[in-house]
């Protein structure tokens, strides 16, 4: 990471703290690694970010539905699932710093290191020697590849590595009274077993038809080792999940429009396209038989905000087995039962939210021969941005404040808004400039007299005068969800 790339995720870091986006979780204990929370603007922006999902997934498409299943579940599903056995990363430790990490991830970081340097023949063949290991399940040779690329720790700078081994990222934790009578369950680490489970509840109380899908967002868990780079990995974190259950044989066909559709729909955001691409799987899972992340460029790299992958019929084939409960659809176009396909869309909330951030923060320079002056702003789409308004009064007197709260007491109905009367107009504007609110309201003797207001535009900063009866109209189409969805159509 170069130095103005690393200053840059410094500032995203700094700025959701400063305007009560994201906490360091408990914090006055000094924190809990990899942990964080979200403050009164990072829900707001969170909560917009799932409702853009949520619409997109389940209102625009007659053959999804949504469900919330619960965090616990039956012991015997992640055995089914493979997680109890198979849900492990590769870690190594450094003696001297005592601290651990995933191999793959330090071979990672070596690789984008002699891309940035250019180095570009060294990290592929780095990134060949990682995914030939990686494929074998070779843990000797993880060790071995970290050993020939000096690859050292970035704590302690030294070399001294104990083995590569597998370590199960799953949380345990006791269900029942008694000690005695406990029964060990886990902490789900994905949401999509809720979903696997529940097909047939789905599938015949609403009479869903093939293909159809099950939409699902919650909270997951996962033992990280490794704290970094803000909320990108997390113990906690939350999931917006897709499973596509399809006729087998038309499962790639499908594969192949999911992920054209999603990632136009991170694209509908406004983010520059140049900063998304596909990266195909060079180690499938078991399971699968195709597997693609959408990753986007943050300041420390291109890393993934989304899978799509087609997981054959294995979830449910597995459920069956163990449960001893058929998983079978019944298909009146071919009088024929089976076990349905999936095609998996999952993202990660937090990583969206951060990929957010990351392209919306600017810091722009406003000087003039006359004045130096300069801004940093948000510029969230209107639909998600967290504040949709401010209504501000010229001055705290005259009955301004008065008309000002008139007028919010009407838009506080339907949008969520500020009101600020406090400093000179100017610094209110770069307050909301900063958090991202599109538009501000502003409050002026004029108003007394004709009932008009002005509407300043966060990303223009020009403004416009309209009647303050039009404001409702007027935002109402501004931050409407159909500017973004009808982009989806």
């Amino acid at each position: 990471m170069s130095k103005q790339t690393d200053d840059f995720f410094k500032n995203i870091i700094s700025h959701a703290k400063e305007y009560g986006f994201v906490f360091p979780s408990s914090e006055i204990y000094d924190g809990l690694s990899a942990v964080y929370d979200y403050g009164q603007l990072g829900s707001e922006l969170k909560n917009n970010l799932k409702t853009y999902w949520w619409k997109s997934m389940v209102q625009l498409n007659e053959n999804i539905v949504g469900i919330d299943a619960a965090i616990f579940m039956h012991p015997t599903t992640w055995k089914a699932s493979g997680h109890v056995d198979g849900f492990n990363d590769p870690m190594i430790d450094n003696k001297d710093s005592k601290k651990r990490y995933r191999a793959d991830q330090l071979i990672e970081d070596k690789i984008d290191r002699y891309a940035k340097d250019g180095k570009t023949d060294k990290a592929e063949q780095l990134q060949k020697e990682l995914d030939d290991a990686l494929n074998a399940d070779d843990l000797a040779r993880l060790k071995a590849i970290i050993e020939e690329h000096n690859i050292v720790c970035p704590i302690s700078g030294t070399k001294n590595w104990t083995e590569v081994r597998q370590f199960n990222l799953m949380f345990a934790t006791q269900m029942g009274a008694m000690a005695d009578g406990a029964e060990q369950v886990y902490l789900r680490p994905e949401t999509a077993q809720g979903i696997f489970v529940n097909f047939l509840n789905v599938q015949k109380t609403g009479r869903m038809k093939i293909p159809f899908g099950i939409a699902q967002i919650g909270k997951a868990f996962r033992n990280e080792v490794i704290a970094r780079q803000f909320i990108m990995r997390m113990r906690e974190f939350e999931q917006m999940e897709m499973q596509f259950f399809v006729r087998p044989g038309s499962e790639l066909e499908w594969y192949t429009r999911w992920k054209e559709t999603r990632l136009k729909w991170h694209l509908a955001l406004g983010a520059d396209p140049a900063k998304y691409r596909y990266h195909d799987h060079a180690k499938l899972a078991h399971y699968a038989n195709a597997a693609v992340d959408i990753e986007y460029e943050f300041p420390f790299g291109f890393k993934e905000v989304e899978g799509i992958h087609s997981r054959t019929d294995f979830d449910l084939k597995q459920h069956q087995e163990y449960s001893k409960k058929k998983m079978q659809y019944f298909d009146p176009e071919i009088n024929q039962n089976y076990i349905p396909y999936v095609i998996e869309t999952s993202i990660g909330l937090d990583r969206l939210f951060l990929t957010v951030l990351a392209n919306s923060l600017v810091q722009e320079d406003l000087s003039t021969p006359e004045k130096q002056d300069s801004r940093v702003v948000l510029k969230f789409h209107p639909a998600i941005a967290p504040v949709k308004a401010a209504v501000l009064p010229l001055t705290k007197k005259d009955g301004l404040p008065d008309k000002a709260r008139e007028i919010m007491a009407k838009l506080k109905l339907d949008f969520n808004l500020q009101y600020d009367e406090k400093d000179a107009i100017g610094k209110r504007y770069r307050r909301q400039d900063a958090i991202g609110t599109p538009f501000c309201i502003t409050v002026d003797y004029q108003t007394l007299d004709d009932d008009t207001v002005t509407i300043r535009h966060r990303d223009s900063m020009e403004q416009e005068r309209v009647p303050a009866a039009e404001l409702g109209r007027i935002i109402a189409d501004l931050v409407s969800w159909n500017n973004l969805l009808e982009k989806l159509i």
